[in-house]
This record gives structure tokens, C-alpha cells and sequence, in this order.
């Protein structure tokens, strides 16, 4: 059976393309995503058989098992976001939609981005297309909006819910002060329907929820299976109440409803019982379709990967630790007060790809080794899982 189809064929034999339709979508069917994209400026043809959706969802079959792709903002031009390699070669560049210096993409594993950062500004971008959808600053209308002008800080998580297929954006209007009654936390969702740009054009409106009952750690969402995992506040640490600091909170996007608390395994195996713990070692991560809280020390430098293997099973669900990585050199520079490692992709051979201090690394789970991934230093990085091809 022809790769072609009736429409491709028709649009060839009108253009006057020497080269027959089915060779060439299967000689641009070899090709990986950044070739093809370049060969769009060919002709007409070309460009009218890559920008099908036939060939689009033929190529993503055919390069599944392709080196994984990244987006980041560079340091030395905030306003564009990139789209580069395993290898940190450029695979494309979408100008204009980084959102300018004080915005950073969000740390995302989907096809498409988030861009957000200072004055509540946030945008969903799709790099395939360029398109970039800004979300209304306006609050959510209900009694308790003054709530908003008594927060300093916005944060946002972008997610996709599993059974539907539809992307949200949690937003939290936070403020953290010295006791618990100067703080505040407000938590509002969006549902984004496209990615078509504009002002608030294609997404509904802002809807407010109810908080968790606990303060939270504003940059630590992550997301797993439509499900956003919170780290707890540091607040909790000086006012001694009992919460430890890898309790985690849970919201669920599909149903907006915050879920069960999760009690982490370094409290579960210490017995709840963790003296002066440091939250700056703690980070949470999705790898291979798991929540992984990543914890680290520096003398020498270890980290251990603990994977959530069963969320259902009692208050602490099941943590299994999968790797541990111990050297006593590291490549990076990781401040005390601040950054931290953070666990972005494992790869199909099972070396970890991960984010410190500006810069990507491979660590070598066998050699306890990190091999820096030579690029322009960073600004903000995500992993990227779509199809540059896609123009829908």
C-alpha cells in the first residue's frame, strides 16, 4: 500500500514534482525532525507533504526511539525559547515567545511549554508551531479575589490530565512570612484549550479552589499521571509542628481536588523522627512515569533516587530506592542557599540526564560519573516529548 495518500499524490502531480510522492515520503521519513523541518523552503510540495498530518504522525512512529529533545532559554536571549538535543545542538529556535527576562520555562515533560514568571504573567507555548497562548492575569471572580493583593509571589504548574487529553495550569498566589499567621496561599486552575495566542484567546477563565490545609513549597509542583506532588513549606520548620520535610501534597487536575498527604521515606524509615534536616537536599522529579523524590548531600557528593512504586498502600504508599550515585567530584558548583540537582529524564540505556547550576549533565549510574552536555549556559530547561512536524 502507497505511505501516500489520494491528497498528497494530487497536490504532486499539480505542482510537477519530478520525484514520485511515495519515494519521497519515505526518503523524508528517514530524515530526524530538524532535517525535515529545514526542507519545508524546498517547494511547495515539500513543504505541503511534511506539513500533512499523514506524513507528522508517520515520522513520530518512525523515530520513537529517537535521542529525547529539550526546550531552554538561554542566559543570552530570554526572549526566545530553543529546542536542542541530547548532544546540545540546536534543533530549532522559536523567537519572541520566551517572555522576556524575568520569565523561565517551567520544568514540563509534554509537548508543549510553559512560559511564566514576574507581574503573574504566563504563556503556553506549542514549538512545533510557534504559537504562544498568554493566560489572563485577571483573578478568578469570586468574594475572597482581595485575598490576591495580599500575596507577593506567582507560581504556576502546567499538567496534563490522562483521561482527557487536556492541559490545565494550577496557579498559586503565595506569601510566606515569618509566622503562620502572615501567610497566605491562594489556588486557582485553568483549563487551556489551544495554543492559537492571544490574550486569554482559546482558554477559559481562572477558577478558584480550596487551599490543601497546608503551606507548600511554591517552585516544587510536579507532575505525575494528571496528578501535581507539592513539597511542604519551610515554614513548618520553625514553627515545630510535626511536619516533616518530605511530607508531600497531592492535587489531582482531572477531578481540581487536592488528594491524600503522602508521608516521604526518609521520615518513614527514620520513624518520623528527622533532626535538622536540610529541605534544600530534598527535590521532587518524574522519571519513567513515577514521582521520585531526589536527595542529596555534598561530603561527598550522594544522591539517592527514591521512586513512589505505590501511592495506594497506607499513609507513606511505597518508596523503593532505585539508584544511588556517590563521588567525590563533582563537575558543578552547587550554591548552598539556592540550586540544587535536579533529576530530568533517564535514558533508555539508564544513564540520568540532570539540571544544576545553568547546566545539563549525564550521570553514568555505573561509573558514578557526570559528563556536562556542552550548550550555552541555561536560564531554564524542560524535556520536550512532541512532534516538531505536528502542526495541529
Amino acid at each position: 500500500m502507497a505511505p501516500t495518500t489520494r491528497r498528497m499524490r494530487a497536490r504532486a502531480a499539480a505542482s510537477g514534482d519530478r520525484i514520485p510522492p511515495d519515494a519521497l515520503f519515505e526518503a523524508l521519513l528517514c530524515l530526524p525532525a530538524r532535517d525535515v523541518c529545514r526542507l519545508r523552503c524546498v517547494c511547495r510540495s515539500w513543504r505541503d507533504l511534511i506539513r500533512d498530518p499523514v506524513f507528522a504522525a508517520a515520522h513520530a512512529d518512525a523515530h520513537r526511539g529517537d535521542p529525547p529533545l529539550f526546550l531552554a532559554k538561554f542566559l543570552d536571549d530570554k526572549t526566545s525559547v530553543y529546542v536542542v538535543d541530547l548532544s546540545g545542538a540546536v534543533v530549532k529556535r522559536v523567537a519572541g515567545t520566551g517572555g522576556g527576562p524575568y520569565q523561565q520555562l517551567l520544568p514540563t515533560r509534554l509537548g508543549i511549554a510553559c512560559v511564566a514568571g514576574d507581574r503573574n504573567r504566563c504563556g503556553v507555548l506549542n514549538p512545533a508551531t510557534g504559537a504562544l497562548q498568554s493566560l489572563p492575569r485577571n483573578t478568578a471572580p469570586d468574594e475572597n479575589a482581595h485575598l490576591v493583593s495580599l500575596v507577593t509571589s506567582t507560581f504556576f504548574t502546567l499538567g496534563r490530565v490522562a483521561a482527557t487529553g487536556e492541559h490545565k495550569v494550577l496557579r498559586m498566589f503565595s506569601s510566606i512570612g515569618l509566622r503562620s499567621g502572615s501567610s497566605r496561599q491562594v489556588f486557582e486552575v485553568i483549563t487551556v484549550s489551544s495554543t492559537s495566542g492571544g490574550e486569554g484567546h482559546g482558554a477559559q477563565q481562572w477558577r478558584r479552589l480550596q487551599g490543601p490545609g497546608l503551606f507548600i513549597e511554591e517552585c516544587s509542583g510536579t507532575v505525575v499521571d494528571g496528578v501535581v506532588y507539592f513539597m511542604t513549606s519551610s515554614l513548618y520548620d520553625d514553627l515545630g509542628c510535626g511536619i516533616r520535610p518530605d511530607y508531600i501534597v497531592s492535587f489531582d487536575l482531572g477531578r481540581e481536588e487536592w488528594g491524600r498527604d503522602i508521608r516521604g521515606p526518609i521520615s518513614s524509615s527514620a520513624g518520623g523522627f528527622m533532626p535538622h534536616f536540610n529541605r534544600n537536599r530534598l527535590a521532587l522529579a518524574e522519571l519513567s512515569g513515577y514521582l521520585v523524590l531526589a536527595e542529596q548531600d555534598r561530603r561527598p557528593f550522594t544522591l539517592d533516587l527514591w521512586y513512589l512504586v505505590d501511592s495506594g498502600r497506607g499513609v507513606s504508599g511505597v518508596w523503593a530506592k532505585q539508584y544511588r550515585i556517590r563521588t567525590r567530584w563533582l563537575v558543578v558548583r552547587l550554591p548552598d542557599d539556592e540550586d540544587h540537582l535536579k533529576p530530568l529524564l533517564v535514558l533508555d540505556d539508564g544513564r540520568l540526564v540532570v539540571y544544576a547550576d545553568g547546566r545539563m549533565f549525564i550521570c553514568d549510574l555505573k561509573t558514578n560519573s557526570f559528563k556536562p552536555i556542552h550548550m550555552k549556559r541555561l536560564d531554564s530547561v524542560a524535556v520536550y516529548t512532541g512532534n516538531l512536524l505536528c502542526l495541529e
